[in-house]
């Protein structure tokens, strides 16, 4: 193998890596569009609260927070945002190499589920969700990323109140 593929492939890695990290960074901090982003520092801060060992609830919460790395979620009600969340989404999806999980169209609302999967089917490295908001609901965009078993999510969604939690615990159930 020669030196300039071998540098070639590293700088495609790495390029790739960033742009899943960055990719949805722009809309943090923009006006009219609110976000949320929990980063694996705070999972671990999160993770070493005691709870009482017959609240398996709880524990099943804190064994997934562990396997989380970054959580990011941005919402908005501007038409303008919204169609370059939707841009910004389709492009990240067709590059980052995700596959589709679910869709679901319910009356003028779209929402899109898709993940890069792990090594088992329910095995999950990334989960994208972008819903695309009818009339008067926000338009969403969470992407989650870590190691983690599609079948904790709803534990996740329960706890957190994640926009679009409804449509993740579909999602979950759906897979097992």
């Amino acid at each position: 193998m020669n030196k300039t593929f071998l540098l070639t492939l590293i700088f495609v890695f790495i390029t790739q890596f960033f742009y899943a990290q960055n990719a949805f960074d722009k809309f943090d901090g923009q006006d009219e569009v609110t976000s949320v982003i929990v980063n694996k520092k705070m999972f671990d801060l999160m993770s070493k609260v005691k709870v009482d060992a017959s609240d398996k609830e709880t524990q099943q919460y804190i064994n997934l927070i562990k396997k989380l790395d970054y959580l990011k979620v941005f919402t908005t009600k501007n038409p303008k945002i919204e169609a370059d969340m939707k841009a910004t989404a389709e492009k990240y999806i067709k590059t980052a190499g995700l596959e589709e999980l679910m869709r679901i169209n319910d009356s003028g609302k779209n929402v899109k589920i898709m993940v890069k999967s792990g090594a088992t089917d329910t095995q999950i490295k990334e989960l994208l969700m972008y819903v695309e908001g009818a009339k008067n609901d926000d338009t969403v965009l969470l992407s989650l990323t870590g190691n983690f078993d599609l079948n904790e999510i709803s534990v996740l969604t329960d706890k957190m109140q994640l926009p679009g939690g409804s449509d993740l615990k579909k999602a979950s159930k759906g897979k097992k």
